[in-house]
């Protein structure tokens, strides 16, 4: 459903100057509630026009969550805390396009595809209900010094849906390379493992289907586990030799290694695919992967958020439009491109494009970024 993909690029825009205007909790309640209204109309479209329409709906929407994080993070955590805690917020919505697909397909191999959209919007439903009774406003006034009271249950439902922020008065394009692979991937793995072996393909039922989508989540886990001690252990060891002094672009140095491992497991993944070999070798190319796209983005968010702390939602969105329409555009011509080239060079070449985004983007950066910093600053924060 590329609609749907493509979508969530604007939706997450969209998202930035309302939950900087009303607020990340009215936002955040919105944006689930909306997304359960339109998997409903899709669990019970009647025609393959209005499936498709509440699809590309459900995109729009459901973006908000994936920008909202970032702003979440600059509110509630110190400048030391924020390297882990983007870790864990990017692994929770990079391990969603592969633990979504996984139980769809063992819920399809028993069952239709309204039963299986009907659990889907009970999990909207479940988001909803844990906004609702769980949620904080996290954005604030920071020039009132005076310890905000206990809130009433008609003060957090004006909070929740947006009113007490309305009466409040108002005062990274080098991710792109890194995460559409990813991205394209899971939406056209199918096409490479469920068909015959005679047809080139591997021959896959929809329980093996599901079953190759834990690669991808054991690759993000790893990851966030890598992260977690890895971007702190980059940012100390700077500190230590230069006097407790930080430099933003020093939070890039946590981007190599992914993406070496990404350029590996692109090549694996192609020549399995090329040569068919076991499957074995997709599932550990796809899993190198997806450690590469949440290593290297932890790594890219960190440091914008370092660059841009009063912006975080704007910074979040860019970083989530270019991820996500670059996923867009793979679905387009990768399969063509896999039965004109082959998968070895199609593979190939796209590992070829993050070793040359690394260089170009990455690099640079870390060389004039403190230089572009200072000669074109950000703009004044509005709250």
């Amino acid at each position: 459903m590329s609609p749907g993909i493509f979508m969530q690029g604007p939706g997450g825009i969209l998202a930035v100057p309302l939950c900087q205007r009303y607020g990340r909790l009215p936002v955040l309640f919105w944006s689930q509630f909306l997304t359960l209204i339109v998997t409903i109309g899709a669990t019970f479209a009647d025609s393959y026009a209005s499936f498709t329409a509440m699809r590309t709906l459900q995109g729009f929407f459901g973006a908000a969550p994936q920008v909202i994080g970032l702003s979440m993070i600059h509110d509630m955590f110190f400048f030391h805390e924020r390297a882990r805690k983007i870790n864990i917020w990017a692994a929770s919505f990079l391990i969603g396009p592969y633990l979504g697909p996984f139980i769809s397909s063992l819920i399809i191999s028993k069952l239709n595809w309204r039963e299986d959209f009907g659990v889907l919007a009970g999990f909207y439903g479940l988001s909803v209900l844990m906004v609702v009774f769980l949620g904080e406003e996290t954005l604030y006034e920071r020039n009132v010094s005076e310890k905000p009271k206990d809130r009433s249950i008609v003060q957090h439902i004006s909070s929740l849906i947006g009113i007490e922020g309305a009466r409040v008065k108002g005062p990274a394009l080098f991710v792109m390379p890194l995460t559409m692979w990813t991205i394209g991937l899971v939406s056209t793995i199918s096409q490479f493992v469920l068909p015959p072996v005679q047809a080139g393909g591997y021959g896959f039922s929809y329980v093996a289907l599901a079953m190759i989508h834990f690669a991808p989540m054991i690759g993000t886990i790893i990851a966030e586990l890598w992260g977690h001690w890895f971007n702190d252990f980059i940012a100390t060891r700077y500190m230590k030799r230069h006097g407790g002094t930080h430099l933003p672009e020093n939070r890039l140095n946590g981007v190599y290694i992914p993406v070496i491992i990404g350029v590996g497991g692109l090549v694996l993944f192609g020549e399995t695919l090329q040569h068919q070999l076991s499957w074995v070798g997709l599932a550990f190319g796809w899993g190198m992967t997806c450690f590469a796209t949440l290593g290297g983005m932890t790594a890219i968010s960190a440091y914008v958020l370092d660059c841009f702390p009063h912006h975080a939602a704007l910074a979040s969105a860019w970083i989530n439009f270019w991820r996500v329409v670059g996923g867009f555009t793979v679905l387009y011509f990768q399969l063509d491109w896999v039965h004109l080239n082959g998968p070895a060079v199609a593979f190939g070449c796209q590992a070829a494009i993050i070793a040359g985004a690394a260089i170009i983007g990455v690099v640079p950066t870390q060389l004039w970024g403190a230089r572009w910093r200072a000669k074109w600053p950000a703009p004044v924060p509005e709250n």
